[in-house]
């Protein structure tokens, strides 16, 4: 088996060469990120790995911090040399290669250890002498080198400028990426263009491609899914109430308190694993559980998965189940007699075999107890916050330090209310007691409906965060 691609990854100091390498491996906690020069001290390996090989493997490097000096420094060498790499190996194997020139020996060694090098260019920062002589040393090296523009968002003004010298060296492969917040399909190209410069490689690169494809839409389909867990567990959320305590103010801000805090339980937990299939930190996002109102405790008795329920259970005592049934109509208003009826004889099949049989639903209906469920509106903005945070994660590179705050939108999340309208058949589900909520569900139905949400919101469009 062929050794993977070697990359060293070079640039003058604080360019940005450990934040590129984290969003690359997606691996947050590669190397130090600091605004105090020369943070990297040493060259430091790190792979991409795809099926348990590692296919590429980058080599983080110090800053180049005298590039100026060096230059001169190698063009006063004594001798007479066949090509600008012969002078390059003559200064590596010389005193001040582990003397005054000791960080950016380390930085030629291993472009010349490399298949290739990428070379990292601040765009906040003018073009300056300086990266002109960091330009000359790599291109003495006589490896394919392939510039980014990075922190292109902070000066796009000046992207330009930095391309004209970028040609004026005969680069003519260079890309635009902003380690912090990359544009959609950049490490793609990224890879794409490298899979020109090094086409002895293409094949290995390609196949790379190929597989950050396949991960990228495992991650999108693992996080939808996720999501649509939550939401499912959400719409089937309840809390028994007295209808006596529903009546006060004070007893009922204490009922919706306790929803909320079940919510944000069960929500954080899908927070922390959306942000875990994406490669962030544990709490590297906010997201604000709104819109909230006072909580819904509208009729869902005859919803038809809660009519099917009863109905499987259907047996004996159908002329009580039509007398629960009437006082059922009478005692709620707004309940058509004809559905009362015919769940009172569902009720009826299960009564005469005692009320532990009976549906939930039903006898705390028949006991005086409400059950406070989540109004649609909070399962739509609950919706729409994860799945823009799902869309910003995509955006977000790996050394970003601004933690994500994601809010509702009250317009935003319109595109989602079909998913709203898909879940009404959650809020007859009894609790899922099978295993953990984020987890595949034990219950075929709760599972096949995770499922379609899951189609669903990977289809919808959502605005962004």
């Amino acid at each position: 088996m062929s050794e993977g691609v070697q990359i060293a990854v070079v640039g003058h100091t604080n360019a940005g060469k450990t934040s590129l390498l984290r969003t690359l491996t997606r691996q947050s906690g590669f190397g130090e990120v600091s605004d105090r020069p020369g943070t990297t001290r040493h060259v430091e390996g790190i792979d991409l790995r795809i099926a348990g090989r590692a296919a590429l493997r980058f080599f983080d490097t110090p800053g180049l911090e005298d590039a100026v000096a060096l230059q001169h420094f190698i063009a006063r060498l004594p001798g007479a040399y066949a090509n600008p790499v012969d002078r390059v190996r003559a200064f590596l194997a010389g005193p001040e290669a582990h003397a005054a020139y000791e960080q950016e020996a380390k930085v030629l060694r291993k472009v010349l250890e490399a298949d290739a090098a990428i070379y990292v260019i601040d765009c906040r920062q003018d073009v300056l002498p300086k990266y002109r002589s960091e330009l000359e040393l790599l291109c003495a090296c006589a490896r394919p080198v392939m510039p980014v523009l990075n922190f292109i968002a902070g000066a796009p003004e000046r992207a330009a400028a930095w391309r004209d010298v970028l040609t004026g060296f005969n680069l003519h492969i260079w890309m635009q990426f902003d380690a912090v917040a990359p544009f959609a399909g950049a490490e793609r190209q990224l890879f794409q263009d490298l899979s020109v410069l090094l086409r002895a490689r293409s094949s290995e690169l390609q196949a790379v491609v190929a597989e950050l494809d396949r991960q990228a839409q495992a991650r999108r389909t693992a996080a939808a899914t996720l999501v649509a867990r939550l939401l499912v567990h959400a719409a089937g959320l309840r809390q028994p109430v007295a209808r006596a305590v529903l009546q006060t103010p004070a007893g009922r801000e204490q009922a919706v308190a306790r929803m909320r805090a079940a919510l944000a339980e069960r929500t954080h937990e899908a927070v922390q694993a959306i942000l875990g299939v994406y490669g962030f930190r544990p709490d590297e996002a906010d997201l604000a559980l709104e819109p909230w109102t006072s909580g819904r405790w509208q009729d869902d008795l005859f919803h038809p998965e809660t009519l099917q329920d009863a109905g499987r259970k259907l047996g004996t005592g159908a002329a009580v189940g039509a007398a629960v049934g009437f006082a059922a109509d009478l005692a709620l208003a707004g309940m058509s007699l004809g559905a009362a009826t015919a769940l009172g004889a569902a009720v009826g099949g299960v009564a005469s075999q005692g009320w532990s049989q009976l549906p939930r639903k039903l006898r705390h209906k028949l006991q005086g107890v409400e059950e406070l469920t989540l109004e649609d509106a909070v399962l739509l903005g609950l919706a729409g916050s994860l799945m823009r945070l799902v869309g910003a994660l995509e955006q977000r590179g790996h050394a970003a330090t601004k933690r994500l705050a994601i809010g509702a939108q009250d317009e935003g999340d319109a595109a989602l209310r079909p998913v709203v309208q898909a879940l009404a058949p959650a809020r007859g589900f009894a609790p899922d007691v099978g295993g953990p909520v984020l987890a595949a569900s034990l219950d075929a139905r709760r599972e096949a409906l995770s499922e379609r949400i899951a189609g669903m919101l990977l289809r919808a469009p959502v605005a962004a965060a």
